[in-house]
């Protein structure tokens, strides 16, 4: 049986944004400040004592809650700031469970030994959704909902929905579809900004040329890799394919998917192009990808790396300073148009009480959304969170952008698919494109066995 999406057949709204990428293009040659070297991971000012108040909350003094998320480092620790603030309006104890991928095995381990969390952050659509059909998600009560319909534009508001009912929050959004580059890399190669696919070739070729390896790859996680693909495919196949490739709607042994592994294939093919070769890039998870390219000074191990602005937290790690040392450029067009992929993460509650809602609506307010802003290396769906809360003009730029783009956005595919595919370590899609990585030269083989195990996964 096909399906139209991960939820409903709303995810069908899900489209580029479009309008992003000549906002995000002009934008992010912005200088950036105060990025440099903040081990919070956000390149964030000072967050000013003040907290906006817009929402109401109840007072819970003596309720314990715990919310569960796979974020690790500066994300992790810049949520838990958002979580004090919400103890320190209404009273609550709120503890962070750290999760491993993929969350709903997590999850259901947790429920099986009769302890779950009281809400857990999913980072696909299907995770929502199984959520769902296994009885775990509870639908938001009326304060959440109020929150959602004010605050976020329909698509962001349809992508949390199943069957019609609101499950999930989209407390977090991301552009996916952004290259990083060390700056002082580019300068010393003659290399510019690459606007098209066979530019960014050329870009690779003169970073090479001038002694340093061209790309970082975190190919231990598997979703950066799907990311790749993502980029590659939604900007030569068009978005129409693209949603019918993430319905399972056209099979992954079409020409299209042949088309853009073998566009993939001339990056990842080229072993003297990626820190490691094939085989050190397999062994890097995605943190040090980010790390390794902004340390060395001009003799990093790679001068560039592909993914999204979430890239700014692992920078933040090191010495390097977005806007001098790290600069950015949307995704080259590969095919009419560059492409902009978004992902994101929602707040679903799976133990129903008056605690685990006041904290779903918190998250689904503007209040929640702005103290993570100011900390940096996050952007909100939140329409009604002050472009000022964010740390620095890139951030500005980007979240406009996400803003103005209202339901013209289309979602991570691999988010949109059942976990087993989309979303499970050493399997599915994570699985085949790391072998792809390994050997770029299967195709055929690659793209087999990506339409075996989705046959399986969507149960067709």
């Amino acid at each position: 049986m096909m399906r139209t999406g991960s939820t409903t057949g709303t995810i069908r709204t899900r489209r580029t944004v479009r309008a992003a990428a000549a906002v995000v293009a002009t934008g992010l040659a912005l200088t950036l400040g105060g990025c440099g070297g903040d081990d919070d991971g956000g390149g964030a000012e000072t967050v000013p004592d003040e907290k906006p108040v817009t929402v109401d909350l109840p007072k819970l003094d003596g309720e314990t809650l715990e919310i569960a998320a796979v974020w690790t480092g500066a994300e992790q620790k810049n949520f838990k700031q958002v979580l004090a603030e919400f103890e320190k309006r209404t009273g609550a104890k709120v503890t962070f469970v750290p999760a491993q991928d993929p969350i709903i095995n997590f999850l259901g381990s947790k429920i099986a030994g009769g302890k779950p969390p009281d809400l857990a952050l999913l980072p696909q659509p299907g995770a929502v959704k199984q959520a769902v059909e296994k009885g775990w998600a509870k639908p938001l009560g009326a304060a959440a909902a109020k929150e959602l319909a004010e605050n976020y534009s329909q698509g962001w508001q349809d992508i949390g929905k199943v069957d019609g009912k609101s499950y999930g929050v989209y407390y977090k959004a991301a552009n996916k579809s952004l290259i990083w580059y060390n700056n002082q890399v580019f300068e010393n190669a003659g290399a510019a900004e690459p606007k098209t696919w066979d530019e960014l070739l050329t870009a690779a070729r003169t970073v090479y040329d001038s002694g340093v390896t061209p790309f970082s790859i975190g190919g231990a996680d598997g979703w950066t890799l799907t990311d790749w693909f993502e980029n590659i495919y939604l900007s030569q196949a068009g978005p129409e394919k693209y949603d019918q490739l993430a319905a399972h709607e056209i099979k992954w042994t079409d020409p299209s998917v042949k088309e853009a592994l073998t566009t993939l294939a001339e990056i990842w093919g080229k072993q003297e192009y990626l820190a490691g070769g094939a085989k050190g890039a397999l062994q890097t998870e995605f943190p040090a990808s980010v790390t390794q390219t902004f340390t060395g000074g001009d003799q990093p191990k790679a001068g560039m790396v592909y993914e999204g602005d979430f890239v700014q937290v692992n920078i933040g790690e090191t010495k390097a300073e977005v806007g001098t040392d790290a600069k950015v450029f949307p995704f080259p067009a590969v095919g009419d148009s560059a492409p902009v992929v978004s992902g994101g993460d929602a707040a679903v509650i799976l133990n129903d009480s008056k605690a685990a809602q006041a904290l779903a609506t918190f998250l689904a307010s503007p209040d929640a959304a702005t103290v993570h802003a100011r900390l940096g290396g996050y952007l909100s769906p939140n329409k009604a969170v002050e472009m000022s809360a964010y740390p620095n003009d890139v951030q500005r730029e980007m979240a406009q952008a996400l803003i103005e783009a209202g339901d013209d956005f289309r979602f991570d595919m691999s988010d949109q698919a059942p976990q087993a595919f989309g979303g499970t370590p050493g399997k599915g899609e994570w699985k085949a494109l790391q072998d792809f990585l390994n050997d770029p030269r299967d195709v055929a083989g690659t793209q087999a066995k990506l339409e075996a195990d989705a046959a399986a996964a969507y149960g067709d």
